[in-house]
């Protein structure tokens, strides 16, 4: 465990025991920050000099935007939290050489774009605006915290013929769970970030309402569940419970990749492309 985050923790813990409104205020707060500012990859920087950089403007924040290929049947890429739409260089490249045109963008608080902080209707809003500018996509490939997001805008009207589902959260309260188990955060603490989360952004069922499995009946594209044995942050059970909430959905399980590595890998990568192109059968 990071020593840092360990000691944030601790510092978080002993705030919220002296001085209960600044703790909580202040863990509230990180809640809500990507955990550094991810940088591009040397194994990314050909696959992300190539791309076509575009920018949106979300709530006065400026959006990165990424395109490679001709256009023509437009995949969205989605990343998790904490990182940027370069960590998908290895599928972008088989995306292309298959006739695809990847379209990514960095969250507000993440790669180069601005602000400092994002949530799931900020995804959505930045998924429906590149929507308008490159029409329905062929597919949307999702990772992580990128995961309810994408579910949560194709209920919400996105149109994608296809969806790929790499390390996501069945639960949208596991985003709560994960960040207190990190932080090793007191009770209190995180029954807070659950309740003030539902008062900010006004949903009062946000908790069952931005899960990935909510409404199943409401997602029917063809989906695609990927998961690896070994994820120690997202562990494999979410990946189950999703395939298990969408009937004629397909589980890809791999081991050995853990949460972040599992995206470039070409145990994935090829079954991915594959799923898009012809939806061919890949193993359960």
């Amino acid at each position: 465990m990071n020593a840092a985050i360990l000691l944030t923790g601790r510092l978080l813990n002993a705030t919220a025991a002296v001085a209960p409104p600044i703790g909580r205020a202040v863990a509230y707060k990180l809640f809500f920050r990507p955990t550094g500012r991810a940088k591009v990859h040397p194994r990314e920087q050909d696959v992300h000099a190539a791309a076509t950089v575009g920018e949106l403007e979300l709530d006065g924040v400026p959006v990165a935007t990424y395109v490679w290929g001709d256009g023509q049947r437009p995949v969205l890429l989605v990343h998790g939290w904490s990182s940027r739409a370069s960590r998908y260089a290895g599928m972008i490249a088989d995306l292309l050489h298959r006739g695809f045109s990847p379209v990514a963008f960095d969250a507000p608080g993440h790669g180069a774009s601005g602000g400092t902080s994002t949530n799931l209707l900020q995804y959505e809003r930045i998924m429906r605006m590149l929507q308008d500018r490159h029409g329905d996509f062929a597919a949307v490939i999702a990772h992580s915290f990128g995961v309810p997001c994408a579910f949560h805008a194709l209920r919400n009207g996105l149109r994608a013929d296809r969806l790929v589902a790499v390390s996501g959260p069945a639960e949208f309260d596991h985003l709560v769970t994960e960040f207190t188990r990190q932080l090793r955060l007191r009770p209190s603490l995180s029954e807070h970030l659950r309740v003030q989360s539902v008062r900010d952004i006004g949903v009062p069922d946000l908790w069952t309402r931005f899960s990935s499995t909510y409404e199943p009946a409401a997602v029917t594209v063809p989906l695609l569940v990927v998961h690896d044995e070994d994820d120690d942050v997202v562990e494999v059970g979410h990946g189950r419970r999703l395939h298990a909430a969408y009937p004629g959905s397909r589980l890809l399980v791999t081991r050995g990749l853990g949460h972040r590595r599992i995206l470039g890998d070409p145990r994935i990568v090829a079954p991915v492309g594959a799923f898009l192109e012809a939806g061919t059968p890949v193993s359960r």
